[in-house]
């Protein structure tokens, strides 16, 4: 499954990543002349697009066309019995009231949207940790969304919340309508439960908001004509105060249209209260500053590809390149503490706290009130590690390293107040513990999710398979050790930095091993699992290596005897769903069936396409020649030929993806269409960029993929 959760609670996302509040898409696609009839790309800068008409959302031929393919869909994989039987089971899982109630740690309360058969769209609710330590804790509800919906005739999905700190009196809430990335956001009162009268409100945008104090905002959203970049996010961060009109807000600082963001935040810690301004150049380039009482913009002086995070008196730096610092190489990878008021002040009183080696990188971060915890992978497997500061250095000890292929991470931390931690552990056979401890102290445990499924017989083992340029590509197989070979799902991203890791899944458990078949989750390159240097190595113009090391993992398989080409499914979603879109058109050979979830395909007008410009960072810019003569090598779109052995093909998106739009999968299905293939589509109205936008959704989602698999990989 391809479900993520980003590092930054505001700002741009990923393909992937659904960030909690976020800037504004250019939703209206250009116009552009009709092309000739018959008109084929011909490796030229303004190829003809004979399908571009599909990505009008308005447009009433394009909305039948999706209604009919889609409606064809449904009528061949999900009229079946076998279907719904496998739709309800999925649905069992995702709305089990047994399954842990993950909280969120704000001030002394732990908080949680809970979704259920009966509230499918969530309860915003908040306990104690005394009550939460309980079987059946006493919950305070604050916000019944499906109650809200009914009231107001809107389809609203939660996307997230800021919490005013440190009374945590108020809150800005943020809803979209059918899970899209644009949010209204409304002022919130956590002791009366309602929202506020006359208070912070505004409109459906792709905002980014948070506190200064309980009068002023800082606020980026769609101002009005040009306050957006060209990736339709916040150029212009203003300063806004309660009962003023959002026009007179003042201006603090602006970007570039060329930028992907900008963005401005206060931390109101108690003793370090500052407020501090990011100018996003790039995906992976940001500028940032403290900004001062005086409105002076103080620049904070780290490489511009380098992550910083500021938690009280420090200053933490993650670097993905080489910096050089009176005379000493700090290498790529690596993390740096310093104290950010002496850092400022232009003394560089560096602490290394982690250097990655040839198999480690560090994964995340998190802080508690008084020390540092550490998630480092080593060939994919993670330990967690403790940081404490001690005089001029820092001392450190192990929290928790997890046997096996079991892994552990870190929920939740209680920052401004205590050295608490939760900490779930789990693993592709092995439904999660949540556990609830304090860094030096012991560790009890507070919660046990339910099976899902019965392992017995299946077994989970990490092979390496060997790429076209001789690099070993680590690739974990679940299933059983023994047997002939059998059906097969192998997924991965291979994108952004983001890691693939274990973990357990009930939905692919019940719907694909308890059947039978093998789960396979591929650590290729352009992902995180070792480094940055892992992602560099395939990016933009060396993105191939990542689609060469999918196949490798593919061939390897055959090869152990774990499947046959036939028998082999693969699943990617996002930029997962370009990887898919490739394989398709480079290895159709190697697969008997694919699923593409959300993907990104047209790689020519792709940043010309909601925040598809964000991403020329990663993959680059189509309007570049010497960028474009690359991205024509690879694009799925322009590289569908006809009399290929493309195996059968599904397509999943949803109309309300705000993020990548649904015109890349419409557009690849008609192309395919053309050439007589055999390709299934598939277009959710509501979901956003997860396709679906509640459990009842998401069971039919992940019901149509994997029965759709099923039927091409299962001989009668």
């Amino acid at each position: 499954m391809t479900d993520f959760i980003g590092t930054r609670e505001n700002g741009p996302s990923r393909p992937d990543v659904a960030p909690e509040e976020g800037p504004r898409p250019d939703d209206a696609p250009e116009e552009g002349p009709a092309p000739e009839e018959g008109a084929r790309p011909d490796g030229g800068l303004d190829e003809a697009d004979e399908f571009r008409w599909l990505e009008d959302l308005d447009s009433a031929a394009a909305t039948d066309w999706v209604t009919d393919r889609s409606a064809e869909t449904l009528a061949a994989f999900a009229g079946t019995d076998a279907y719904a039987h496998l739709r309800d089971g999925l649905r069992r899982v995702l709305d089990a009231d047994d399954r842990i109630a993950y909280p969120s740690w704000r001030g002394e309360l732990l908080y949680n949207l809970w979704q259920d058969a009966t509230h499918p769209r969530g309860l915003w609710r908040r306990t104690t940790l005394e009550q939460y330590r309980t079987p059946e804790p006493e919950w305070e509800i604050l916000l019944d969304l499906d109650e809200l919906a009914r009231q107001e005739a809107e389809s609203w999905v939660w996307q997230g919340v800021t919490v005013l700190r440190p009374d945590y009196r108020r809150c800005l809430v943020s809803l979209s309508r059918g899970g899209s990335d644009a949010t209204v956001v409304r002022e919130f009162d956590l002791v009366e439960r309602a929202f506020v009268a006359d208070g912070f409100v505004l409109p459906e945008a792709k905002s980014d908001v948070g506190w200064i104090d309980a009068d002023h905002l800082f606020v980026g959203t769609d101002f009005g004509p040009g306050s957006l970049t060209d990736s339709g996010y916040p150029r212009v961060v203003k300063r806004w105060r309660r009962g003023t009109p959002l026009a007179e807000a003042a201006v603090i600082f602006e970007g570039q249209p060329t930028d992907v963001a900008v963005q401005a935040a206060h931390d109101p810690t108690p003793g370090f209260e500052r407020d501090l301004v990011y100018r996003m150049v790039d995906f992976y380039r940001t500028e940032q500053f403290l900004l001062t009482g005086a409105g002076e913009l103080v620049p904070i002086e780290v490489p511009d590809d380098a992550r910083t995070d500021v938690h009280r008196e420090w200053l933490l730096i993650r670097l993905r390149s080489d910096w050089i610092v009176d005379g000493v190489t700090y290498p790529e990878g690596a993390v740096l503490v310093s104290r950010f008021d002496d850092f400022l002040a232009g003394r560089r009183e560096l602490t290394p706290v982690f250097e990655p080696g040839p198999t480690t990188s560090l994964r995340y971060h998190a802080w508690t009130r008084n020390h540092l915890i550490l998630a480092v992978l080593d060939d994919v497997r993670l330990r967690l590690e403790v940081l404490s500061p001690d005089g001029r250095d820092w001392r450190r000890s192990v929290l928790d390293q997890t046997p096996g292929f079991d892994h552990a991470d870190i929920v939740a931390t209680n920052p401004d107040h205590t050295d608490e931690f939760m900490l779930a552990t789990s693993g592709f056979l092995q439904p999660a513990t949540l556990s609830h401890g304090r860094v030096g102290a012991g560790v009890s445990t507070l919660k046990q999710a339910p099976t899902f499924f019965d392992p017995t017989g299946l077994s989970v083992r990490q092979f390496f398979a060997t790429s076209a340029d001789g690099t070993r590509v680590p690739y974990f197989v679940v299933g059983p050790p023994d047997g002939d070979p059998g059906p097969t799902l192998l997924t991965g991203y291979g994108g952004f930095e983001l890691s693939m890791t274990p973990g357990y899944d009930g939905i692919i458990g019940r719907g694909w091993l308890a059947r039978g078949g093998t789960y396979v989750l591929a650590n290729i390159r352009g992902g995180g699992e070792y480094g940055p240097s892992w992602h560099l190595a395939a990016l933009r113009e060396k993105r191939p290596r990542a689609y060469e090391d999918f196949a490798a993992v593919a061939t390897d398989l055959v090869t152990r005897g774990i499947t046959e080409p036939a028998r082999l499914g693969i699943e990617g979603g996002s930029n997962g769903g370009l990887l898919m879109g490739v394989m398709l058109t480079r290895y159709p050979e190697l697969f008997g069936a694919i699923v593409a979830s959300v993907p990104l395909l047209d790689l020519r007008r792709y940043h010309r396409l909601l925040a598809g410009a964000s991403w020329m960072a990663e993959y680059g810019d189509p309007d570049d020649a010497a960028d474009w003569a690359y991205l024509r090598e690879f694009s799925p779109y322009h590289n569908v030929r006809p009399g290929r052995p493309y195996p059968p093909v599904l397509f999943v998106t949803s109309t309300r993806d705000d993020r990548v739009h649904p015109a890349h999968a419409r557009k690849m299905v008609a192309r395919l269409r053309e050439h007589a293939y055999d390709v299934s589509y598939y277009e959710n109205v509501e979901g956003g960029h997860g396709a679906a936008a509640d459990n009842a959704q998401r069971a039919a989602k992940w019901a149509l993929i994997l029965h759709f698999l099923h039927h091409h990989l299962t001989p009668l």
